[in-house]
């Protein structure tokens, strides 16, 4: 059997989670083929079977031309028929779509050649992107337009940036596109957006939850020497992790608790950059980067608690990982950030706010409610392996 997957990406989190999907088709005897635009990122990496879509100039046209119409997917046409012309020799019996935003493809001929030849399509949605007329995420504009009919977007100037609010005719056009497919299944990575795909234009279609994973032979814990490094053998290490930083991703939370958090306590930060560094007070230790997974492993394993003051969010990998180096989560419950630790290896704050943070810090230093023992018994459910095969079971059921 041939599958084909779609994605924006070879890397980062939605790339290396289509790769390793597409590696655990392969082992069961699939032939997988992987398509992502070209582009000098893509290239980096060495992919059996990658498909380039297009090439850089088709590329930057399609982003400027989305920019400046608000029309996010409709442009990049001959090189999509060239890119199916390529789909139609492989004849593939599923195709895995994933993320299909940020214009590297024309939306409506892949739709039409997946309706035309009747394609079973599995879909994994990893933002909110395709049932809304704009935004990948709405949760921080409080926007429910989405579920009757996008105009008047109140973040059309963010990603992905438009010059004109065209989110009435996008939200139209998408579904035209999307709806009507025969056979495509919604896969979701938490149960958060798996409502509200049941809510939205795409509800017509089966949603099944497959939660993202982890690597638990990277992510355990790991000793090292991070503690000595950075003078804080004696201190609370309270840890954030994201790329990039903004108050999307909380980093106003951490720079009030540096205020508020006495003596006892360190606040480690990694993923900022040299504008974050402005931003931040003295007494947060800034990491700009690790160099590898294990590196951030020791990270995580060094802390005392991890938190994820994150205002906008699909199921966050971060959480699971440090859960993984026995290092429990505080976190908002935003979008599927709370599905992630049970009682047993962290706690979800339901009010936004840093007040609600500093308490429920304080309370996890004065009472250590949580064992090392504990957040591995949890963390053994977010085995990639384990995930992605559910994945595998998905194909086999719609190829019966």
């Amino acid at each position: 059997m041939n599958i084909l997957m779609i994605n924006s990406c070879n890397f980062g989190s939605t790339g290396n989670i289509m790769l390793q999907v597409a590696e655990k088709a392969r082992e069961k005897g699939y032939i997988v083929y992987t398509a992502c635009p070209d582009c000098r990122d893509n290239r980096k990496k060495s992919v059996e079977n990658q498909i380039l879509i297009g090439n850089r100039f088709t590329r930057n046209l399609h982003l400027l031309l989305a920019k400046v119409t608000g029309l996010n997917g409709c442009f990049s046409y001959f090189s999509t028929l060239n890119f199916l012309r390529r789909v139609k020799k492989i004849s593939p019996d599923i195709i895995h779509l994933h993320n299909l935003h940020n214009g590297y493809i024309n939306l409506p001929l892949l739709f039409k050649f997946i309706k035309k030849h009747n394609i079973r399509t599995v879909w994994t949605l990893h933002d909110c992107w395709a049932f809304t007329g704009h935004c990948p995420h709405f949760t921080n504009a409080k926007c429910d337009k989405w579920k009757s009919g996008c105009y008047g977007c109140p973040i059309y100037k963010e990603y992905p940036a438009s010059l004109f609010d065209n989110s009435k005719y996008m939200y139209s056009l998408k579904k035209k596109w999307f709806t009507g497919v025969s056979d495509l299944t919604i896969v979701t990575p938490s149960q958060w957006l798996g409502d509200l795909v049941k809510q939205s234009f795409l509800g017509e279609y089966p949603v099944k939850v497959i939660n993202n994973g982890i690597d638990l032979s990277v992510f355990r814990p790991t000793d090292s020497d991070f503690r000595k490094k950075y003078n804080c053998e004696d201190k609370f290490l309270v840890l954030g992790v994201a790329s990039p930083w903004s108050e999307r991703k909380g980093i106003d939370v951490f720079i009030e608790l540096s205020k508020q958090l006495d003596s006892k306590y360190q606040i480690v930060l990694v993923g900022t950059d040299d504008n974050i560094d402005k931003q931040l007070p003295q007494n947060i230790i800034s990491i700009h980067r690790t160099h590898n997974q294990a590196e951030l492993a020791e990270i995580y394993s060094a802390c005392d608690l991890f938190v994820n003051p994150t205002r906008e969010e699909n199921y966050p990998t971060v959480n699971m990982e440090s859960i993984a180096c026995g290092t429990p989560v505080l976190t908002f419950n935003t979008g599927g950030s709370g599905e992630i630790p049970d009682n047993t290896c962290g706690i979800v704050v339901s009010e936004n706010t840093v007040e609600a943070v500093l308490e429920k810090i304080t309370e996890i230093f004065d009472s250590r409610p949580f064992i090392k023992a504990d957040c591995l018994k949890r963390a053994q459910s977010f085995a990639a392996e384990e995930k992605y095969a559910e994945y595998i079971k998905l194909y086999r059921k719609n190829l019966c």
